[in-house]
């Protein structure tokens, strides 16, 4: 069916393509009309629309964007040889284009702006790099992290653009937050495996959100063994915690139902069922046990010792086992009995897998309340 009509939309597509240079040039987006047309003329050398029009749109784009960088040139934007240089690349994706074809190249001669381009770039890239500099020398960690990403400007525009790679790694590394999470204060011995178990998942959740990149997480004994100065200390202790809070619940009821028992003859010699009531006692037993806790932690800076953000976190767990069984005539029992019956007596799991167990919770509560400090970092 589509192959039956296709030689009655084909012109009209013809057509619209034909157009879609035209289109272009009377909406005034020369760059897009010149590439249209180049195209164009690729595919059919003596297409007259493009033939027509390609000299002056060229002549137009050209004229628009050296105004611009004109414009750009008296202005006092620290930036503005970046803007420059996008400038230059537009009017040489124009002239790689018309060169792309010769039909286009024998009726416009196309500008080439690599040297434009190169001598941008260039003062594009020394902008970038001395505002590094100077950011560098201010000596803040703040001002280290802003240096961090002019050189990373720089070494986009020109790759290895001097010493740039240097010293971007140094500003990172000037520019980084060294938090050190100490020990977590657990007031009983049986659950101190536990807690440091909690605190190494922590610090790989932590690590592993990317929360900001100049932000470091690290073990109190990982940071004094690699000798890495704390700039902020998190601090934790958890807080009026119960772990197995054993909740058992047992209950019992009789049942009874009228079954056939057996048949007898009536007089006239005919099997009559014999009707009698059967008993059974069903047994549910329902273990609940309930963990829970308060973590308080507090996010500390070494150099003024002020509190940067504080807060209690809840977590919880209750695990839960349920088992059934029977005494008596199992012809007692309905369908809603049988499906309380099953299972097994199994204990719950040890105290220090229920600990990290009410503890999983609290992960991404604290990792929402890191990434509240440092997103805007």
């Amino acid at each position: 069916m589509q192959n039956r009509f296709w030689w009655l939309i084909a012109p009209i597509l013809l057509i619209l393509s034909c157009k879609s240079g035209e289109k272009m040039y009377n909406k005034g987006r020369y760059d897009e009309a010149v590439l249209l047309f180049v195209k164009k003329l690729q595919k059919k050398p003596a297409h007259t629309v493009s033939l027509q029009l390609l000299p002056d749109a060229y002549a137009q784009a050209k004229h628009s964007h050296e105004d611009k960088v004109n414009g750009y040139m008296t202005s006092n934007d620290p930036l503005k040889w970046e803007y420059i240089n996008n400038e230059y690349r537009a009017l040489q994706r124009l002239y790689d284009g018309i060169n792309a074809s010769p039909a286009a190249r024998a009726i416009v001669t196309p500008k080439d702006y690599r040297n434009a381009i190169t001598g941008a770039q260039e003062n594009a890239a020394q902008v970038r790099y001395d505002r590094g500099v100077d950011l560098l020398e201010e000596g803040s960690k703040g001002a280290a992290r802003q240096a961090f990403d002019e050189f990373q400007a720089a070494l986009n525009l020109i790759p290895n653009y001097r010493n740039s790679a240097q010293l971007r790694d140094e500003s990172f590394q000037r520019g980084l937050v060294n938090v050190v999470v100490r020990q977590i204060e657990v007031r009983s011995p049986y659950y101190q495996f536990s807690a440091d178990q909690f605190r190494d998942i922590l610090i790989r959740n932590l690590q592993q959100r990317n929360i900001n990149r100049f932000v470091q997480f690290t073990d109190e004994r990982i940071a004094k063994n690699n000798k890495i100065q704390p700039d902020q200390f998190l601090e934790m202790r958890f807080y009026d915690f119960v772990v197995g809070q054993t909740y058992v619940d047992r209950t019992e009821k009789e049942v009874s139902r009228q079954v056939v028992v057996g048949s007898v003859k009536d007089t006239a010699g005919k099997k009559i069922d014999r009707y009698g009531t059967v008993k059974a006692k069903v047994y549910v037993v329902k273990s609940t046990v309930l963990s829970k806790g308060l973590l308080d932690y507090q996010l500390v800076d070494v150099a003024t010792n002020n509190i940067v953000r504080t807060d209690r976190l809840p977590g919880s767990y209750t695990w839960m086992n349920q088992f059934g069984y029977y005494k008596g005539d199992e012809r007692a029992l309905s369908d809603e009995d049988r499906a309380l019956l099953g299972g097994e007596d199994i204990p719950p799991p040890p105290p220090q897998d229920l600990f990290l167990e009410f503890t999983k919770p609290i992960y991404d509560q604290l990792t929402r309340e890191m990434q509240l400090v440092y997103n805007n970092m």
